[in-house]
């Protein structure tokens, strides 16, 4: 253990660079609470995505790297603004017309689209905590709905209006002048419609903590901000959180990034001291626009869970947080394939090499072994050129490759040749454009197809693939990367592939033979 902290006090990856700061302010009182406390935030105006979950995720690896440099306890906590106002009707979700009746109407109170739950607020929860209890998180749930209505966040609130004017000149410092005229911190609950009223307060009594103003038909109204009666707007709902729970850290999107002044600030008004923050740049679908909740670009958490293991999502997750990134099918496999290079090359590394490894804090420091004695970028080339099916098309060919594995001795291997099979159904077969050969690359791939023929090497795929590189080289391809870029394009239909050693090896020498010789037959 000593050993694993010296290591981790020095350590460059960015989840112990974070956890440091926290020990930090753990020194200077934070914890005196009992504990350390994190903090991710969900609005589920709409289906989660991969934003939310990634937040959670990332929170999870800050936290294990603190608990790694520190025994002080911790707590994480997964917020849902599920109070808050639909503003819009998302456009992925059924029964429309029924929603646009509701709109302005907290979450929770807006009938479930899908039937399935007693509000649309309480579908869209139930969906992100399967996602996360998918991938084996330890959170306590909080609804804002449960959190203002049980009064758990009445005395905050009371503070808030005695602390009401100190607030505004926060809040109004950061607002168009039009928007000044009709701005309130507080959001009332109409008692009649149960819509969440946008309208200025005509009093702040901080002795009773209520507030009276008019409703859009000119009717007065006097409520306490206690209760469930009002809600925050979400800037200062935000600052107010971390104030009334007491949050070490949160992180957030880029898009946030402006108003953390704003949040810190009115969390030190209502008496709380502002957490350590982590800015994330945003995901990004394949056009490089933001992913949003309510428009449904980009890949879901199922979506990715139906073409790869849970582990790589996570891999993805952890690679540069800081740098904005590009969520579509095609880096799936990519993912797939660095994680487990990442997990081979765990068990060899000194302490200080291993706690920046990715796969160290992907599974809080007790990474399996990797059993993918095949690349998944390999199982998609196998899939193209055997035709298979299903998994038990590829199983043959595997066995003959790497005779120990078994569908029950290497279950991550089993599990990513169905995926890649699916993988390459679904996304590669449709893209695939063979061409022929030019007369270079044909001479070329006459004499490779001659030296299989004539080779007595076995199937060692290093061996394999100083062969094809010696023919790419007596054949005068400059760079020879062009060499292998022919074979892919003519025998597999990419510009792109594995070392084609290994392929040969996994394929077979004869297969790969009569594989050359049929293209060659087709140009």
């Amino acid at each position: 253990m000593s050993n694993l902290r010296d290591a981790a006090m020095s350590s460059k990856a960015w989840p112990f660079e974070e956890a440091r700061k926290l020990l930090k302010r753990a020194e200077k009182g934070a914890a005196d609470k009992g504990y350390i406390l994190f903090e991710t935030g969900y609005g589920p105006s709409g289906l989660p995505h991969m934003g939310t979950f990634g937040e959670v995720l990332r929170t999870t690896m800050v936290r294990r790297a603190f608990e790694a440099i520190s025994d002080i306890p911790t707590r994480l906590i997964c917020f849902s603004d599920d109070m808050d106002g639909m503003r819009k009707v998302p456009g992925n979700v059924p029964n429309q017309d029924m929603l646009q009746e509701h709109l302005q109407r907290p979450l929770t109170s807006v009938p479930d689209p899908f039937g399935e739950d007693d509000s649309f607020g309480d579908h869209n929860n139930a969906m992100l905590r399967r996602f996360l209890d998918t991938f084996g998180f330890e959170y306590e749930f909080y609804s804002a709905t449960e959190f203002y209505r049980s009064g758990r966040f009445d005395d905050t609130l009371k503070l808030a209006t005695e602390r009401y004017d100190d607030i505004m000149k926060v809040m109004l410092k950061s607002l168009r002048d039009e928007r000044q005229q009709t701005y309130s911190i507080f959001l009332p609950i109409h008692p009649e419609t149960g819509r969440v009223l946008y309208v200025p307060m005509k009093h702040v009594d901080a002795a009773n903590h209520t507030i009276t103003f008019d409703d859009e038909d000119g009717r007065e109204w006097t409520l306490p901000v206690t209760g469930g009666k009002v809600k925050l707007q979400w800037k200062p709902d935000f600052g107010a959180r971390w104030a009334a729970l007491g949050v070490d850290f949160e992180m957030y999107g880029k898009d946030h990034s402006t108003n953390t002044p704003i949040y810190d600030r009115i969390c030190e008004i209502l008496g709380g001291a502002k957490p350590e923050h982590f800015t994330y740049e945003l995901f990004l679908d394949e056009n490089g626009e933001k992913i949003s909740k309510s428009k449904g670009n980009g890949l879901t958490i199922d979506e990715w869970l139906s073409y790869a293991a849970t582990e790589s999502l996570s891999y993805f997750m952890y690679q540069k947080p800081k740098t904005a990134k590009r969520l579509w099918w095609d880096v799936i496999p990519k993912a797939v394939d660095e994680y487990h290079q990442q997990l081979r090359a765990y068990p060899g590394q000194e302490p200080k090499a291993q706690i920046d490894n990715p796969v160290w804090h992907i599974h809080g420091g007790n990474p399996p072994e990797s059993r993918m004695v095949v690349p998944f970028a390999m199982l998609l080339n196998l899939a193209s050129v055997a035709g298979a099916t299903d998994k038990d098309g590829l199983w043959g060919f595997i066995k003959r490759y790497a005779p120990e594995a078994s569908p029950e001795t290497h279950p991550d291997l089993d599990q990513a040749a169905a995926f890649a099979v699916r993988y390459f159904h679904d996304f590669v077969a449709p893209l695939r454009q063979f061409r022929a050969p030019d007369a270079k690359e044909r001479a070329a791939m006459e004499d490779l197809v001659a030296r299989l023929k004539a080779w007595e090497g076995g199937q060692d795929a290093e061996e394999l693939q100083s062969l094809v590189f010696a023919v790419g080289k007596d054949h005068g391809f400059e760079p020879l990367r062009n060499w292998f870029k022919a074979l892919y394009e003519v025998l597999l239909g990419a510009s792109q592939g594995p070392r084609f050693g290994g392929f040969i090896a996994l394929y077979g020498v004869d297969e790969t033979v009569r594989l050359i010789e049929d293209a060659l037959a087709r140009g």
